[in-house]
C-alpha cells in the first residue's frame, strides 16, 4: 500500500513539473515572438508605418473633426515630415501647414509666420474654441509666439509638430497646455 501510495504521490509531483516546464517552454516562445516582432516593426517601411499609425491614431477621427474636406485634408498630411520654411507634402512647417489648411479649406490667405497669424484672430477661451480657430503657443521661456495649430473639437487640433510632423495633439496635454498663448478665430485676412 506504502508503494501504492508513494507512486502516485511520484507520478503527481512528475505531472507539476512537466507542466510548470511547458508553460515555461511557452512563455519563452512568446517572448521570443514579441521580441522578433518589435525588431521587425523597426524595418517597417514609412508608407506602412504611415498607414498603420494613421488607423491606430485617427479611428476616432469623426468624433473631432466634422468637416468631411478637412478630415480628408489632415489624413492626406498626417505624418507629413517637418521642415523649417516647408510648405509641401516633402516637408512642413506649423505655419506652412496652417496656411495650406486655410487655403484649401477655408479659402482665406494667411501671413506666413505663426507670429503674423496671431495678429489676425479675436481672442476666446479655449471652451469657446470651435473647428477652424487656430491655437497659438509660445515655447522656449519665450513671449514670442512660435507655433500654431488649427484647433478641431474637443481639445484636439492639428498641427506640424517638430518632431513627429504633421499630428493631432490635446491641448489638455501639459506639452501645450502650458505653453498656450493666444486662440480664436481668423477675424482678418492679410
Amino acid at each position: 500500500m506504502k508503494k501504492i501510495i508513494a507512486f502516485i504521490v511520484l507520478s503527481i509531483f512528475l505531472v507539476q513539473c512537466k507542466s510548470r516546464e511547458d508553460w515555461r517552454i511557452k512563455y519563452n516562445v512568446e517572448k521570443n515572438k514579441a521580441n522578433n516582432k518589435t525588431k521587425n516593426s523597426k524595418n517597417i517601411t514609412k508608407s506602412s508605418a504611415k498607414a498603420s499609425a494613421t488607423k491606430v491614431d485617427l479611428d476616432n477621427m469623426d468624433t473631432f473633426i466634422q468637416n468631411k474636406q478637412l478630415k480628408d485634408l489632415v489624413l492626406e498630411w498626417y505624418y507629413t515630415p517637418y521642415k523649417l520654411g516647408g510648405t509641401t507634402k516633402n516637408g512642413v512647417d506649423c505655419s506652412g501647414f496652417t496656411q495650406v489648411v486655410y487655403e484649401e479649406i477655408y479659402n482665406k490667405k494667411l501671413p506666413r509666420t505663426s507670429s503674423d497669424m496671431s495678429k489676425l484672430i479675436k481672442r476666446v477661451y479655449v471652451k469657446d474654441l470651435k473647428e477652424g480657430d487656430l491655437v497659438f503657443f509660445s515655447f522656449n521661456n519665450s513671449d514670442k509666439i512660435n507655433h500654431v495649430g488649427v484647433y478641431l473639437k474637443d481639445n484636439k487640433f492639428v498641427h506640424a509638430s517638430t518632431k513627429k510632423g504633421v499630428i493631432i495633439s490635446d491641448l489638455t496635454e501639459p506639452w501645450y497646455g502650458n505653453y498656450l498663448t493666444k486662440c480664436g478665430p481668423v477675424i482678418n485676412e492679410s
